[in-house]
């Protein structure tokens, strides 16, 4: 199916989903809160920000976006205990399928359809704004007494221009996964650099017995490493506020640094990875990880459950993403949360249970049962943050000065088309279709057009 057909068919779908969505709800209750009404609540949540007392009875119809049975049981399971203490507020949880998700919320939310709490993404967050599609937290976090102990990066994650849109459920970082029994056999150390990560993977393959020493993921999300790459070769010269270009204003791609990252990156895979994984994605290169095909996997916190599950005790350990030449690492987060429509009659009461969800007590068990960073500076303090595979997130959230966070280009209309773009040219460079300068001089051009596109020349 063409890149048309399946866009026509997602949105298709969706709008199939929005109908089901529709058969058999009642019409919002005009008597209940409006957006400049509070609900009662306890002292410190943050509806003081409003004025006025709320409604009985108040219907708040919520939608999450990164759908999967596991973790719409866990926020069921939350929501039960919000409406318990909340007798008057009945939450109701839409859960569209994972990969017609966005596309739902998106035109529910373009016409102004029922909804008051949704789960936005740092890659979908500032189309949102733009289109005035969801309202600012700010006014509501200022009377938040647990709002104190949240870091900061899930603050700018959740921000755009100043202001706050989403508070995050949890943090996607990403880490190096190692087989300790491998390395341990070869006598060899965990790598701490890119150039360490190479030399070990080499030693550790041994196609004959089919061994690899990386699980390489060259389809859907190749990006993810390569740009990963590219920004820590370029070191302390990228903007940190706008991770596609450097201070100077040219591209993360058009450097010295950046051609010996993307070498780099084509040797791991010619040398040390599975000839098929240039067609790998998510599910295939964390398969031979857990299968015992290959040494090191590069994956969000997420996939720790799935180790763990999978993997005999002692076999895997973690260790920070990898330096480069200049002794840093440039990191950033994936995250999701819960924001509120800018046409939510209830908006007070969707902060109550936004605040609810993001208590430290609750995100810390979400984060716990779904395998997520929490966003409270409170979970250094837990032993399960604090020993074992999510040790090491905690480890470079804690030292800014090697691992440097960067925001993720949202903001250019063609962020959303990079993935898919930049997958195909890489694919090709890999099979040997083009060189590592014409790949790189293509995604230089790409990110020079999103440049003159923004500033309207």
């Amino acid at each position: 199916m063409g890149t048309m057909a399946r866009g026509r068919m997602q949105l298709l779908l969706s709008l199939l989903f929005i109908s089901a969505i529709a058969v058999g709800c009642s019409a919002k209750d005009n008597q209940s809160a409006r957006s400049n009404q509070a609900a009662d609540n306890k002292p410190g949540s943050g509806v003081e920000a409003a004025s006025g007392a709320a409604e009985d009875n108040v219907r708040l119809r919520m939608m999450e976006s990164l759908t999967n049975p596991q973790r719409t049981g866990i926020l069921k399971q939350l929501i039960a205990q919000f409406e318990q203490e909340n007798p008057a507020i009945h939450v109701e949880l839409i859960s569209p399928p994972f990969d017609q998700a966005d596309a739902t919320i998106e035109t529910m939310l373009a016409t102004k359809q029922d909804l008051d709490v949704i789960e936005i993404r740092e890659i979908n967050v500032a189309d949102y704004v733009n289109k005035h599609y969801v309202e600012p937290l700010d006014a509501y976090t200022a009377g938040w007494q647990d709002y104190a102990t949240v870091q900061q990066i899930p603050l700018t994650v959740g921000s755009v221009n100043g202001k706050l849109y989403f508070l995050a459920n949890g943090l996607y970082e990403r880490q190096l996964y190692y087989r300790k029994d491998w390395f341990e056999k070869a006598n060899i150390s965990p790598p701490s650099t890119w150039e360490e990560l190479y030399e070990a993977a080499v030693k550790l393959t041994d196609p004959a017995h089919n061994q690899y020493g990386f699980a390489f993921r060259g389809a859907k999300g190749s990006n993810g490493t390569f740009d990963a790459m590219i920004r820590t070769y370029n070191g302390q010269e990228i903007n940190l506020t706008d991770g596609a270009f450097l201070t100077s204003g040219a591209t993360i791609y058009s450097t010295q640094q950046a051609e010996e990252a993307l070498t780099l990156y084509k040797n791991l895979y010619k040398d040390a990875s599975p000839q098929e994984s240039v067609y790998w994605g998510f599910e295939e290169h964390v398969k031979s990880f857990t299968s015992g095909q290959t040494a090191m996997l590069l994956q969000d916190s997420d996939v720790i459950q799935t180790l763990q599950s999978s993997m005999k005790p002692g076999t895997w350990a973690t260790v920070p993403m990898p330096k480069g030449p200049s002794g840093k690492s440039l990191i950033t987060v994936g995250a999701a949360g819960w924001g509120i429509p800018s046409a939510s009659d209830h908006k007070a009461e969707a902060w109550k249970l936004i605040a609810f969800l993001s208590s430290p007590e609750n995100n810390i068990k979400f984060g716990k049962a779904y395998g997520l960073v929490p966003i409270h500076t409170t979970a250094a303090a837990d032993p399960f943050f604090t020993i074992g595979p999510y040790k090491t997130l905690i480890d470079m959230t804690n030292d800014p000065d090697t691992y440097l966070y960067y925001q993720t280009p949202i903001k250019y209309p063609g962020n959303n088309e990079w993935s898919k773009v930049s997958t195909a040219l890489e694919q090709e460079m890999l099979l040997g279709k083009a060189t590592v300068q014409q790949t790189l001089a293509n995604w230089d051009a790409y990110w020079k057009e999103q440049q003159r596109l923004m500033q309207g020349k």
